[in-house]
This record gives C-alpha cells, structure tokens and sequence, in this order.
C-alpha cells in the first residue's frame, strides 16, 4: 500500500513506544516525565493530558464502560470512529510545535488500529488517512511475556472489554487477543525502524532501556 505523505511541509520529528496491553508504557512515560530531558511526551492517557485536553479521557473511559459494553449495540465501525478522536488529538499534539525538540508518542495511531480491527471494523479511508499521518523515525516497541501481562492485570481482574476475546476476561481469552494485537501492530510498523525491547525486572529498567534506545535515536 502507498502511503500519502502529510501535507505538512515541516515534519515533526519523533519516536513512538509502542507495546501490548500491560507492557508497562504508561509507567515508562511516567519515568521519562520525572527525568531531565528535553523530551516532549504525548499521550492520550489522563497524567499526560493538559487541563484543556481532558475530554479525551473522559470520551476514552466512555468508550470503555458503555460504547464497548456487551449488549450495547453500536458497531464495531461506530467504536472505530469514536477511537478515532484519539488518534486526532495525538497528531494534532504532534503537529502544534515541530521545532520544540525530539517527542516521545505513547502507541500512536497503531495501537488503536489495531485493537479496531480486533473488533471487525471494517477496512476503509479512515486507516489510510491515518497512515498518511507523520511517520516517526524509529517505533520502540516494550516487550512483555504474556505470563507477565496476566499478573500485571491482577489475573483478569483489572483488564477492560478491549483487552480480551469475549465476555469473559479468562486468561485464554486474553492471551489469544494478545497475540493477535501484537500481530496487528507489527503490521502497522513493518514499514518503520523498530527497536524491540525485551521484558526488563522492573519499570525502573524498562524506562532505563528506553533512555537509552532514546538518546541514541536523538544524539
């Protein structure tokens, strides 16, 4: 497939880390906010949100709760559209300062494509207007054992209807939509430099690896 360059003439320069559910991203981006670093971070999560954004996080716990509710009724292209606000809201964050130094995107649009896929959306010109968006120079993708992703839910207990197979979050369930998320993400980035990084002992590690993998990239 051809992807359409973004019609922006000054194209911002970034990493995106990317990873499956319970990779420990948040908790990696967490630890980059507290470094010294020049670093702009990007997310859709609340703790990145400004007070100006927060509507993004209250249509994603929305979503979550009711939207993708069992016996809710709206379509699987229906939750597409609505998780598209949060792809918008990640590249216009992109887009509003390009020359205020090197970001750091939390999954990008190619997380949310994939778990959209996940959920029978159909193929259509919203992902390849999404794919038309910047491309990062490099994806740093946080690895995680699907042993260590089941313990890090509390067993099933913490995870939501997005994250397994099912009505039922059974670790069956949930490791089969694991894999088949990480399946979809390596899609999407199979045309990117990607650097993989291995399960670490703690996020303390984890966060220094990504550092690391990030000075590298930005030196």
């Amino acid at each position: 497939m051809t992807r359409t360059p973004c019609a922006s003439t000054h194209a911002p320069t970034f990493c995106v880390l990317l990873g499956p559910d319970y990779a420990g991203k948040s908790s990696v981006m967490s630890q980059l906010s507290a470094a010294a670093s020049s670093w702009r971070l990007i997310s859709a999560d609340d703790a990145f949100l400004a007070p100006e954004y927060t509507l993004i996080g209250r249509l994603r716990r929305a979503l979550v709760a009711d939207a993708a509710a069992p016996g809710a009724g709206y379509s699987p292209d229906f939750l597409a559209a609505m998780m598209q606000l949060a792809v918008l809201h990640l590249r216009d964050r992109i887009l509003e300062n390009p020359d205020a130094g090197p970001v750091v995107v939390d999954s990008y649009y190619y997380k949310i494509a994939a778990k959209c896929r996940l959920a029978g959306a159909s193929a259509g010109p919203m992902f390849d207007w999404w794919r038309s968006f910047p491309q990062p120079r490099r994806v740093l993708y946080l690895d995680v054992s699907r042993e260590s992703a089941w313990s890090r839910c509390r067993q099933g207990a913490s995870l939501n209807l997005l994250e397994h197979y099912g009505p039922r979050p059974d670790r069956a369930a949930f490791e089969r939509y694991q894999a088949d998320l990480a399946k979809r993400m390596h899609d999407e980035i199979r045309h990117l430099p990607v650097t993989v990084i291995d399960e670490q002992e703690n996020t303390a590690r984890a966060a220094a690896a990504v550092q690391e993998a990030l000075h590298d990239e930005f030196s």
